[in-house]
Parts: C-alpha cells; sequence; structure tokens
C-alpha cells in the first residue's frame, strides 16, 4: 500500500509541477512571479495579465490535476479496492506540485484551481458545487481567496459525507484544506485587516 501510494504522490507531483501561470507569464514576456501576489496561479495571472491569461492558467492548472488521477484511476490501478484514496493522494500530489514546483525553487501557486480539478475528477457534480459557491462569494465580496478558502474546506466535506468512517480519506482531505490556509495565510490577514486586494485590482507592469 505505500509504495501504491508513493507512486500516486510522485506522479501528481510530476504533472503538478507543470505550472502553467509561469509558462503564461513567459509567453508574455515576464515572470509573473515578480508581479503581484508573486504566485503562479490563476488570480495573480488574471491580475498582471487579464481575463485570458487567468483563463489559460486555471484550466491548465485544473487539467494537470486531472490527468494524473485519470491515469491512476483508468491505466495503473483500475482494479485496486482502495482506488478513492489513491486518487485522492494522487491528487494532492498535483496540488504539492503546484504549490511547490522543485523546478522554479518551489515557488508556485496556491492549489486552489488543481485542488478544482481534483474535485472534478471525483465527482462533476463536487466541481459545480464547489464553482457555484465560489463565484456566490466573489461576486458578493470581491474576494477570491474568500471564495478559494470557502472551497477549499468542500473537499474534505464531501469525503465525510460519501465516505463516513473512513478516516484516512478524511484526514487525506483535510490535508488538502491545511494546505490551503498555510499558503492563503497573508490574504487571511488582509482579509481580517480589511487590507485585501478585490477582483477587478489590476497590476502594473513595466516590462
Amino acid at each position: 500500500m505505500f509504495i501504491k501510494i508513493l507512486i500516486c504522490l510522485v506522479l501528481g507531483y510530476c504533472f503538478g509541477c507543470i505550472s502553467t501561470g509561469y509558462i503564461v507569464g513567459k509567453a508574455n514576456k515576464i515572470d509573473i512571479r515578480k508581479y503581484g501576489s508573486g504566485n503562479a496561479g490563476t488570480t495573480n495571472a488574471l491580475r498582471t495579465l487579464g481575463w485570458k491569461a487567468g483563463l489559460l492558467t486555471f484550466l491548465g492548472d485544473a487539467i494537470k490535476a486531472i490527468l494524473p488521477i485519470l491515469l491512476i484511476r483508468l491505466v495503473i490501478f483500475p482494479d485496486y479496492e482502495a482506488l478513492n484514496l489513491l486518487m485522492l493522494y494522487t491528487g494532492l500530489g498535483a496540488v504539492l506540485g503546484h504549490n511547490f514546483p522543485f523546478w522554479l525553487h518551489f515557488k508556485g501557486g496556491k492549489g486552489i484551481a488543481a485542488t478544482g480539478g481534483v474535485m472534478l475528477a471525483y465527482d462533476w457534480r463536487l466541481a459545480v458545487a464547489a464553482l457555484v459557491v465560489f463565484l456566490i462569494i466573489v461576486v458578493v465580496t470581491r474576494y477570491v481567496s474568500l471564495g478559494s478558502l470557502v472551497i477549499s474546506t468542500l473537499l474534505p466535506i464531501w469525503i465525510i459525507i460519501f465516505y463516513p468512517g473512513n478516516l484516512h480519506m478524511i484526514i487525506v482531505g483535510i490535508i488538502f484544506t491545511l494546505s490551503a490556509f498555510i499558503k492563503h495565510r497573508s490574504n487571511i490577514k488582509r482579509l481580517m485587516s480589511g487590507t485585501e486586494n478585490k477582483i477587478g485590482q489590476k497590476v502594473k507592469i513595466d516590462k
């Protein structure tokens, strides 16, 4: 079991290390990590380079979490009895790769789009619910970080509801949430002080 979990984590991490935001930034002749929040994620791409770059970054970050999970599910361990747990570990690996890509000196994004990809790979209804909740929060408050923090709690809640008693899966789900809160700790401080950036604020770029 340990070897299978390790394989899933490594596979997910390798996919997660494909930093879409960094690649999109380079295509626009900037290192996106040197602007805005300094993260190579969707929100910073949106603020720094506009909605097209933000959309490309979001799609790339979600897909890179979906693909390794599908490989585990359909090709590598399709008949394993604890497949759902292995898929979850694969998704965790993808989020860790996104957040801490080794080739970018472990400076990546915050893992929300990748977590969305994990949700979609598990159950499209969960992904739709997360998207609806996210959009409502962002439209009402204009805080992307707040929406991100709220939907990061949906995965462990979903696991508790549909896999009651599976402590191992619940723990892994909670790790997703903890990772999101840790990566958003500066956002949390700004939200509490009322200084958090709102959606629509642009970042000036000097090329």
